[in-house]
């Protein structure tokens, strides 16, 4: 096998094991939560077997070793649960919990060529060994039931290890005697199967040779219930098939009667059994799966090259707008206009299938914060019941991908700081078990995430006074500051209010991390707390960051985008309509107060240099740092445009931008409409500059800024570069 063939083998195994471990922690938690309701799910337990078992030949199969020796002593556990040698309980989960945050560790370290990774496999083992052994179940049960000794003797030792339990606990067994064709016994069984979710469990499928129609097979189930017959009828929904109750043993001998029946099923069976017609199709080589994995790196090209399309149609859009002002050939013109019309048509379709492809539902990340929600409060010893809303909302992978950390990061934070211990709660008079809410939904183009507690709450008097202590404000600056404001300084780097370090929080980094990540994909953070009652945190991130619709606008003769999915409306603007509130300028807009910014004094943009001087200046000080001296024709290349043109004294355009629960009224030149634009990264030297996210072409050979709608109302609202009394610097 070549490398490359070896690297693509080793990436499908990742991302393959990466889903049957993500699968096997959605399970141990449905396992947990029925255990405290004291109920056995032995078809969950059976999953989790399937996905360990699948694990430990596929990492076998590609050399993985700790990989399949660690899934091979937790196979050895869920072999004696599913056969009740070991009884499901707290320790036991521990354990299984322990062994998929170990499998999390190897896959991860696997994933980075990190051969120092690895997960104390022996410890392991010798904490299985010493569990304690369940009850001896009552091997002699069986006898006292009137069983054909034929279905025994074909029995799994699993599924007489299950009819055994079954019969322990006082549910009825039931033999369930039906046809199927043959073509259709996949899907009759797994429908049937499905259709006991929930109020029987099938024990077992018997296939039974004494059908006598063509192309059809008789099946006897094993069905163990606590639900009356007619409601089982009910819910089987065959009127073709015989059910039997397997009865206790009684002195006289009910074998006449039990023939008596089997004799009655074989002839209602051979009665209502379907007609099938005569296949000539013996098998297939089709796949049964309509899925294909492909790696994000794929999608991301296909995007930048549907990104390029777009620019060659606002190209080819010029193009014939000049045709119709030159040309007096009105077929040509004609025809250029219907081939426009198809190819934009089209495009479109294009895009939205390719964005379509890279949607994922957060069900993918929100699993994920629920094992971490559990692991955390019983570390700490707290009791926190997890409710999640709106998992089936999409986004973006890569969005996805970016807000997992964040998201941990506030989830943590939740747990160590907000949420009390079980003694404080009880003086409190709280509940016992503390809820934690996590709800997604959409909004407009944007999707909404919330992480809600009913601990503490943040008291705006201690941040102020930890703020001052620590040296992240002084006195002057906490001063003016509303509640609101102080919230804010929670994402100061720096910035805890915890006084001892822990393992999980209070170093003072974390939550600025959560809002520089949230920035740079373009979304917001919002803080709401009250004293005692709880703290929700707001996260508004766009849908997408592959295509967006930009507006396009120019200040001092400097081409910008900004995403629309951020512009509320554009309004004409005058000087005369301005008002200054506490040295800010600000507009009345319908009643409400809307502050401004003069994008052109934040970024130092002047009529008579063509690249703002602070930020080149510092970014080929960045530059010289970093030692990327061959960037800087490229970095340059971005910032540079057309001459600048000069706009009416007084007049120009307001554009309304809105972020989560934040409003901010940009003061721009013009207004050049709006295009669909693929944001490039701006390079290594230029990728911190504030308030841009990105470059884009506009597909007539020009390169334009993006403007970064959260960033420029953090820094606006928070007066840098606002102020005149700050002169404009950073």
């Amino acid at each position: 096998m070549s490398q490359s063939e070896d690297d693509r083998a080793r990436a499908e195994f990742l991302a393959e094991a990466q889903e049957i471990v993500e699968a096997l922690s959605r399970d141990l938690l449905v396992l947990e939560d029925a255990n405290k309701r004291g109920l056995t799910l032995p078809e969950t337990v059976n999953d989790v077997f399937r996905g360990v078992h699948t694990l430990k030949g596929l990492a076998g199969m590609f050399s993985f070793e700790r990989i399949a020796e660690l899934a091979h002593v937790f196979e050895d556990l869920l072999e004696a649960l599913r056969l009740g040698r070991v009884p499901m309980d707290g320790g036991v989960l521990d354990l299984l919990f322990e062994g998929a945050e170990g499998f999390q560790h190897l896959l991860a370290g696997a994933q980075r060529s990190d051969a120092a990774v690895d997960v104390d496999v022996e410890g392991l083992l010798a904490r299985i060994a010493a569990l304690e052994p369940g009850a001896a179940s009552q091997r002699d049960i069986l006898s006292d039931y009137d069983i054909d000794p034929n279905i025994l003797s074909v029995l799994t030792e699993y599924e007489e290890h299950r009819l055994r339990s079954s019969f322990e606990q006082g549910r009825t067994v039931y033999r369930f005697r039906l046809q199927l064709a043959l073509d259709a016994i996949d899907t009759s069984l797994a429908g049937l199967k499905e259709r006991c979710s929930g109020v029987a469990e099938v024990l077992s499928y018997l296939p039974s040779s004494s059908a006598e129609v063509k192309d059809a097979i008789e099946i006897e189930l094993l069905i163990a219930t606590r639900v009356s017959p007619a409601e089982l009828r009910e819910t089987l929904d065959r009127p073709d098939g015989l059910l039997i109750p397997i009865e206790r043993k009684r002195r006289d001998s009910i074998a006449p009667r039990m023939d008596a029946e089997a004799g009655m099923a074989a002839a209602s069976l051979n009665q209502a059994a379907p007609e099938v017609e005569p296949s000539e199709d013996t098998g297939s080589l089709r796949s049964l799966a309509n899925v294909v994995r492909v790696d994000i790196g794929k999608l991301d090209h296909l995007m930048n090259v549907v990104g390029e399309l777009g620019s060659l149609r606002s190209s080819f859009v010029q193009l014939v707008e000049r045709l119709r002002a030159h040309s007096t050939d009105r077929e040509l013109i004609f025809e250029a206009q219907r081939i426009q019309r198809g190819f934009q048509r089209h495009l479109g379709e294009v895009q939205s299938s390719v964005l379509g492809v890279r949607m994922v539902p957060l069900s993918q990340l929100f699993d994920k914060l629920a094992v971490i929600v559990r692991q955390l409060a019983r570390d700490q010893g707290k009791e926190v019941q997890l409710v999640v809303k709106g998992a089936e909302t999409e986004v973006d992978k890569l969005i996805a991908e970016e807000i997992a950390d964040p998201l941990m990061h506030i989830v943590r934070n939740a747990i160590d700081h907000g949420i009390e211990s079980r003694d404080e709660r009880e003086r409190l008079d709280k509940p016992k078990v503390s809820n934690f809410g996590i709800r997604a939904f959409p909004r407009g183009n944007h999707v909404v995430i919330e992480l809600r507690d009913d601990g503490r709450g943040i008291d705006p008097s201690l941040v102020r006074e930890t703020a001052v202590r620590r040296g992240v404000l002084s006195e002057h600056e906490v001063g003016d500051m509303t509640p609101e404001d102080l919230m804010e300084v929670i994402f100061r780097p720096g910035f805890s209010t915890r006084e001892v370090v822990t393992g999980i929080s209070g170093r003072g980094v974390g939550m600025d991390v959560v809002k520089t990540n949230i920035n740079r994909l373009g979304g917001a953070v919002e803080i709401a707390s009250e004293l005692g009652r709880g703290t929700t945190f707001t996260i508004t991130l766009p849908v997408t960051l592959a295509i967006i619709s930009a507006l396009l606008f120019q200040t001092r003769g400097r081409v910008m985008a900004i995403s629309l999915s951020a512009v509320r409306e554009a309004l004409r603007f005058e000087d005369y309509a301005l008002r200054t509130v506490e040295g800010r300028e600000v507009l009345d807009l319908r009643g409400e107060t809307l502050p401004l910014c003069r994008l052109a004094e934040l970024f130092g943009l002047s009529d008579g240099k063509s690249v703002p001087e602070r930020m080149l200046r510092t970014a080929t000080r960045r530059r010289r740092v970093h030692g990327g001296e061959a960037q800087q024709a490229d970095d340059a290349e971005v910032f540079s445009s057309e001459p600048p043109v000069k706009s009416r004294s007084g007049a120009g355009f307001v554009i309304v931008i809105v972020v989560g629960n934040r409003r901010l009224g940009l003061v721009v030149d013009r207004l050049l409409g709006q295009q669909d634009i693929v944001i490039k990264p701006l390079g290594r030297s230029l990728s911190s500059v504030p308030g841009i996210s990105g470059a884009t072409d506009l597909g007539d050979q020009r390169l334009v800024l993006v403007v970064d709608a959260p960033a420029i109302i953090d820094e606006a609202l928070l007066g840098r570069w606002l102020r005149p009394s700050l002169g404009g610097q950073a």
